[in-house]
């Protein structure tokens, strides 16, 4: 890894991406990020506005001859989801993002880089900084608090958008346009209990770790199989607890309800004549899933275990046992797919962060569909399991999926402006993570959308990145769409 970014081409895109990494904007958090999207605006002596929901609108007149073409809105958000691996000190609401090249991609070093969706960001603000470009009137919105709740596109409106057009930025897979995405559900679950159980005399305290897992997007990277680190952790308690006397102490696995999680630590306890079994068992588990996941897992699955200090009290045995049978038995990963779109996930479930506190332990997972019936009834399975299992399940950030229509204008448009740039067909698709577009679409129902990005790996983990050359070649074909729009 080397060369700064601030050297790469297109140079207006890789810049402002630039300044996007050197101002901590995690979902929730958006006060800096959206103070420099309004003083941007204005410097450029552009119309720049802000609405009670926080999302920011600059508007861009057209070029000379263009007045009459279309109104355009370009749309992406401003968070990130703040990843990063357990060794690394950094503070997502204080430090920069230290990004860098590494041969034809840009990274960061140990923690999310920010590409999803600031890339997205940074492609607007070099159209609307460009005095160039031959385009009908632009509105450029920047949507705050996307990660979690869609916030921004749930606070939209009606009427404070004039364009009924729109290219959302926020894709990632260059040469593909995707038409629909899947909607989704927050199931928030709890197990509670009055007082901990004592520890048992002679026990000893035990902290397995599982780490190195790749993680990922929990709708754009389920398909791929990954590893879920709360359920593999859970799927080792049980047989711990059922062969080897152990008990459980405490459990936090995953951070983000829309990243799959890399990582868990569980303090247990067992008799100390079953220890010396339980570093075998261990062992023997860290080889079984390197061998089950070869060729997904690639960066190395590590477990491991040492005695630690011993813990205040135990989870009671009766709710241990409830949530260890609810997360065995909960739907994880991809339920079913989309008959229309082969290969495409229509419904999935992310078994997202397991965290134990004092009294409690709190469960989020995510459920995604394109389809509303279908989507209603994974949430119904999960609930029925944790229910089951006497845990109080409720629902939260609800968002509807984006119906595709594959014969709107802006679709035939985008098609024939890459075929003839580049001579072959773009893919259209149907993408199974959570666009704004769906919930923007409910408030604004005569918009017509696409969205579209460069190729961007592994986002919502440490390990993301977005490959150079995709970048100048997306702002290339968005310019050139903006000139085609009629």
């Amino acid at each position: 890894m080397g060369n700064s970014i601030l050297e790469l081409k297109p140079s207006d895109v890789w810049r402002y991406f630039y300044d996007l990494t050197q101002i901590p904007r995690p979902t929730g958090h958006m006060d800096g990020i959206t103070k420099y999207i309004l003083s941007f605006g204005e410097a450029q002596g552009l119309e720049t506005k802000q609405d009670e929901a926080g999302n920011v609108l600059i508007c861009k007149p057209a070029t000379p001859g263009f007045e009459d073409r279309k109104i355009v809105v370009l749309q992406s958000h401003l968070d990130m989801v703040p990843q990063k691996n357990t060794a690394v000190t950094h503070d997502f609401l204080k430090d920069s993002i230290d990004a860098c090249v590494d041969g034809a991609w840009v990274r960061a070093r140990e923690t999310t880089l920010g590409a999803d969706n600031g890339i997205g960001v940074a492609l607007m603000l070099a159209v609307l900084a460009d005095q160039s470009l031959k385009h009908g009137p632009l509105e450029a919105l920047f949507t705050v608090d996307e990660e979690v709740g869609m916030v921004g596109a749930f606070g939209l409106k009606p009427h404070w958008l004039q364009g009924r057009t729109l290219l959302n930025c926020d894709s990632e897979e260059e040469g593909s346009l995707f038409a629909g995405c899947a909607g989704g559900t927050d199931l928030n679950i709890t197990f509670r209990y009055k007082k901990g159980a004592p520890l048992i005399e002679g026990d000893v305290p035990v902290k397995v770790m599982l780490t190195g897992l790749s993680g990922g997007h929990s709708g754009i990277d389920i398909h791929l199989g990954r590893a879920n680190a709360n359920k593999l952790m859970f799927r080792f308690l049980k047989e711990a607890i059922r062969d080897y006397g152990a008990r459980l102490a405490c459990i936090k696995g995953g951070s983000a309800r829309n990243a799959i999680p890399r990582e868990a630590v569980a303090v247990i306890t067992l008799p100390n004549d079953n220890v010396e079994a339980l570093w075998e068992f261990v062992a023997d588990c860290r080889e079984l899933w390197r061998a089950e996941y070869a060729g997904i897992e690639t960066e190395g699955i590590s477990f491991s275990a040492e005695i630690t200090q011993p813990p205040l009290a135990l989870i009671p045995e009766e709710v241990q046992d409830d949530l260890i049978n609810a997360v065995e038995g909960c739907q994880n990963g991809v339920i079913n797919l989309l008959h229309d779109f082969p290969g495409t996930v229509e419904s999935s479930s992310n078994l997202a962060v397991v965290e134990s506190s004092k009294g409690k332990i709190d469960i989020r997972i995510l459920a995604r569909s394109s389809s509303e019936s279908r989507k209603e009834a994974v949430c119904s399975s999960l609930e029925s399991v944790f229910s089951l299992a006497g845990a109080k399940v409720e629902y939260g950030n609800a968002y509807g999926g984006w119906q595709p229509d594959i014969h709107s204008p802006i679709l035939k448009t985008m098609r024939e402006v890459y075929r003839q740039r580049y001579g072959k067909e773009p893919a259209v698709k149907v993408i199974h993570a959570g666009l704004e577009c769906g919930i923007i679409q409910e408030t604004y129902p005569d918009m017509e959308m696409i969205s579209f990005g460069p190729d961007l790996v592994y986002p919502h983990s440490p390990n993301e990145a977005v490959k150079i050359d995709s970048v100048g070649k997306v702002k290339d074909f968005l310019v050139a769409t903006l000139e085609a729009i009629r």
